[in-house]
């Protein structure tokens, strides 16, 4: 989920941080087996049905803005990450580089 997506009217797609329990309890879900979720560059997201949107307008088009990776955003983004990881280089976890690495990689076999 981007929940700092911005829609083209220059406001955030999903609703507010209030809202994020929805997402919290489709990661209970899924952890109990209840919901599958599907794949994508970076792991696993929910599906649009998989969610409670009891008392809450929020459509598929709204959920596929939050949800959809942008491979160019994304590529940018991770080339923020360069200069933080390079001043961090000497306290940062080496897992938290591997994952960076691994991202990085499928994005570019995307």
């Amino acid at each position: 989920m981007n929940w700092f997506r911005k829609g083209d009217d220059g406001k955030f797609v999903w609703p507010g941080y209030g809202e994020n329990m929805r997402v919290l309890k489709w990661m209970v879900d899924r952890l109990e087996g209840k919901v599958q979720g599907s794949e994508n560059l970076f792991g696993t997201s929910p599906s649009y049905g998989e969610i409670n949107w009891t008392g809450l307008d929020f459509n598929t088009a709204q959920f596929d803005s939050v949800t959809s990776i942008d491979k160019a955003a994304w590529t940018a983004e991770l080339g923020l990450h360069n200069e933080l990881f390079t001043q961090l280089q000497y306290h940062l976890p080496k897992a938290l580089e591997e994952t960076k690495t691994r991202l990085q990689e499928r994005l570019a076999a995307a």
